[in-house]
């Protein structure tokens, strides 16, 4: 029977904090579409990490929210790097990488955007401030509800022209917000108080996946997982012997995804209902 429920399918299931709760509560909400130098009552801003491990609150030149994380502007002559890869196992791509993609954009007339979903799980794995893996970039969008765990949305961040055109496109499709001072109260919290906990996720993904690696009839890469996502496979002798083991655990190629409220205990218990999933069954079966 089960005891309690860990969710790992994604860092999207972060629940808002007391902090962000009552940051919420006495936000100045403003109104975005109405606004034109701010967004929501606050100047944008991203999160500068130093090296005494602190925080700066840097401006950017111009950003707008997104509800969804999927307005950006049009265009045919794009490149779009992701960072992290979240279909590599929250893979990090380094600045070095980035910049050389970016020179390629500029060879060639193009426009280099990237997708930073989990850009401050990167910068905190790499050791790298975000400010400098987002240099090479004409554009970019920040998630603040994964990782971060904010509880809605993304910041496009771009120049002023393209902002403009952007926050354009936005109300065309319906995404303009109204009080959206709410919304950017908890994504400051999130930044300051989550944003160091990112390297936590780490440490507890890599335990998980040594853990997982441990479990007879599961098998992963234990170094390829940098960030809070690990890819796991259950090997074929357990798929021959325990057909009903693989059922339960819903499909034989399987992603888990940590987050700031996992605990270290979630993760010994996660790896628990793994082991009784797999070795129970097994032996259910060889009793039959």
């Amino acid at each position: 029977m089960v005891t309690r429920t860990v969710d790992l399918r994604s860092d999207t299931v972060t629940k808002p904090t007391e902090a962000m709760r009552a940051a919420m509560a006495n936000a100045e909400v403003d109104d975005d579409v109405l606004s034109i130098s701010t967004i929501g009552g606050v100047h944008p801003r991203t999160v500068k990490n130093n090296d005494d491990g602190t925080m700066d609150i840097d401006l950017i030149e111009a950003a707008i929210r997104d509800p969804r994380g999927e307005i950006v502007y049009p265009t045919t002559r794009l490149i779009c790097l992701e960072n992290t890869q979240a279909n590599c196992g929250g893979r990090c791509l380094s600045a070095e990488y980035t910049d050389k993609v970016g020179e390629l954009a500029k060879k060639h007339g193009l426009k280099l955007h990237i997708d930073g979903a989990r850009i401050f799980n990167a910068s905190i794995a790499l050791g790298v401030p975000v400010h400098r893996l987002l240099q090479a970039a004409d554009s970019a969008s920040v998630c603040l509800s994964k990782g971060v765990g904010a509880p809605v949305g993304s910041v496009i961040v771009g120049s002023k022209s393209f902002i403009a055109k952007a926050r354009i496109l936005r109300k065309t499709l319906g995404g303009g917000m109204r009080q959206v001072g709410i919304l950017c109260a908890a994504a400051l919290v999130a930044l300051h108080e989550n944003v160091p906990k990112l390297g936590d996720d780490h440490k507890k993904a890599k335990m998980l996946a040594e853990g997982l690696n441990q479990i007879k009839g599961l098998r992963l890469n234990v170094a390829a997982v940098e960030t809070n996502i690990i890819f796991f496979d259950v090997v074929e002798g357990a798929k021959n012997h325990s057909r009903k083991a693989v059922q339960e655990l819903g499909t034989a190629w399987i992603r888990v995804v940590l987050h700031h409220q996992i605990s270290e205990s979630d993760v010994q218990y996660t790896l628990s209902c793994f082991k009784q999933a797999l070795a129970g069954r097994v032996q259910e079966e060889n009793g039959n």
